[in-house]
């Protein structure tokens, strides 16, 4: 026999020992699939069945890739996540041939000036500079991997004028003074990983003027890790700031208070997508996570989703007095607005009882989180552009909104969208995925698993081997730098020379026939509480018969 004789024995041997291995491996499905009594589809169609489950499992995933136009994905479509990925890795912003925004749909728009500032007459910090890495690149085959260089570009970090600071807490004896507008919003070291939370610290700290919010899990090492400015958050489990027994300690709230990157402090009330108190799993709670939360190790968290400090605003705004006057710094409170009648009893407890939070975070409902039921995030709480306008509005009718900062939250991942909230009555925005997405997410949607594929929303330590925390840093500083130089583009196309000054007046509404609208005839028809948008001359009749009256 000659060898290949040989080998043609030997394939039909390999050949017919397959068909026989899956002839009887389908026989044996065949038989589970008809006993078993779960899937009614299994029963009728044994073993052919199984591959209407497993297009099911991978549904997800050739939605994204194939399926999806680039503006359809949620919570992000590709298009809003590429733009954060170019700004993140290539420190770039810009796109050829035109938008793809529906410009036939309803929607805010900034109003332009006939005369935009000129980058020369923008108000802004020009002497302060940073060199980051970032990748150039050079050739995008159809197959293969991305030709790029890795290079390093000094910018300026897009500061705002000493003169324009944000101050936060200006009776408190520690104030916190903040030179840029965005900064990242609450996650835990525990919902996400510590690579995550180092390599955005560091980020943070290289581009400056900036903050991170630790979320309610506490203050661990790795926030720490960039010299990044700390708004540590405090929520009904009182993470962190705790005794052995649960209660609130005073004196682990004074050692907190003493770090000095630890600049203010917030009171959780809620979040726009999980209004209710946490949950983390036993496994998940290491020795490490429970020193820090001050918690048994390897048992499950569950925080209630209230504090029993406090019961109503007069005793909310006394345990905020004392929190203010142990530790010196400022406090604030996060909150999910849900209704007009919210707002204004927030706003008229403040002028009523003379004692006011240094600054209110409002979360909007379409906020993320590492772990809540889909009927909480879906449908509790108000998307930010109808919670901003009832909270600015009510503080304003009850004269009190000098008296503190607005911090708003809600997927305002891009210089526009925050250019509208400023416009809207915010002072300063916070982002959580966006930056989660700059160190590695892929939007996997497996956040509440502990078993995200990028190393980001997970402390499982073979997972956050993929997470290098020396190349993502970079990323984070540059997708911060980029957004405060679009805010600063955008708010010369309005006419101003900074984005501070962005209000009402430079936003206006498009509607789907056409129509445009202000900004002040929008708050009418959202304060209101009117289905439909007041006709303008409605809206001017009704001002009117109130300045008479």
């Amino acid at each position: 026999m000659n060898i290949a004789d040989f080998m043609i024995v030997i394939g039909f041997v390999t050949c017919t020992v397959i068909i026989v291995l899956l002839l009887i491996m389908g026989i044996y499905l065949f038989r589970v699939d008809q006993a078993q009594k779960k899937y009614p589809v299994l029963r009728n169609y044994p073993v052919i069945g199984r591959m209407r489950y497993f297009l099911q499992s991978i549904g997800p995933e050739l939605r994204s890739y194939l399926f999806n136009n680039d503006r359809e994905g949620k919570p992000f479509s590709r298009n809003e996540y590429e733009h954060i990925e170019n700004k993140a890795k290539y420190k770039r912003d810009v796109f050829g041939f035109g938008s793809q925004r529906d410009f036939e749909k309803e929607g805010y728009y900034i109003r332009n000036s006939m005369f935009p500032k000129l980058t020369e007459e923008l108000k802004m910090d020009r002497d302060t500079k940073v060199t980051t890495d970032r990748y150039l690149l050079l050739k995008e085959p159809l197959f293969g991997d991305k030709i790029e260089k890795l290079e390093q570009d000094e910018s300026p970090v897009y500061l705002l004028d000493e003169n324009d600071a944000k101050v936060i807490g200006e009776r408190a004896r520690n104030p916190f003074v903040v030179r840029g507008q965005i900064g990242m919003s609450a996650m835990s070291y525990g919902s996400l990983g510590d690579h995550a939370i180092t390599a955005i610290s560091k980020g943070l700290g290289i581009a400056k003027g900036t903050w991170m919010n630790t979320g309610e899990g506490g203050l661990s090492d790795y926030h720490l890790k960039g010299g990044v400015d700390i708004i540590m958050q405090i929520g009904p489990g009182l993470f962190g700031v705790r005794d052995k027994e649960g209660n609130f300690s005073w004196e682990a709230l004074k050692e907190k208070s003493e770090i000095p990157e630890v600049k203010a402090f917030e009171i959780k009330l809620a979040q726009g997508a999980k209004t209710r108190g946490g949950h983390i799993d036993a496994e998940k709670v290491t020795e490490e996570i429970a020193r820090i939360r001050k918690v048994e190790p390897f048992k499950s968290i569950d925080s209630p989703n209230r504090f029993k400090e406090f019961s109503d605003f007069p005793s909310l705004f006394e345990f905020m007095d004392k929190i203010r006057e142990h530790s010196g710094l400022p406090v604030g409170m996060k909150v999910v607005i849900g209704s007009k009648q919210e707002a204004e009893e927030l706003a008229k407890s403040i002028r009523d009882t003379g004692r006011n939070p240094d600054f209110i975070t409002v979360d909007g409902g379409e906020g993320g989180t590492g772990a809540s039921y889909q009927e909480l995030a879906d449908s509790v709480g108000l998307p930010i552009r109808s919670a901003l306008p009832l909270l600015d509005n009510a503080l304003k009718k009850y004269g009190v909104r000098d008296q503190l900062k607005i911090i708003a939250a809600g997927k305002l991942i891009s210089p526009d969208r925050i250019a509208i909230a400023l416009a809207m009555g915010a002072d300063l925005i916070n982002i959580a995925r966006a930056f989660m997405i700059t160190v590695g997410c892929i939007q996997a949607l497996q956040c509440s698993s502990n078993a995200c594929p990028a190393g980001v929303a997970t402390t499982d330590p073979e997972k956050q081997k993929g997470l290098v925390i020396d190349e993502k840093k970079w990323s984070t500083a540059n997708y911060v730098i980029t957004m405060r130089k679009g805010l600063f583009r955008v708010a010369a196309a309005a006419g101003l020379d900074s984005p501070v000054h962005f209000k009402r007046e430079h936003i206006i509404y498009n509607d789907a026939r056409g129509k445009v609208w202000s900004l002040d005839e929008i708050y009418d028809s959202i304060v209101e509480e009117r289905k439909t948008l007041l006709d303008p001359s409605e809206v001017r009749l009704k001002k009117a018969s109130q300045s008479e009256d």
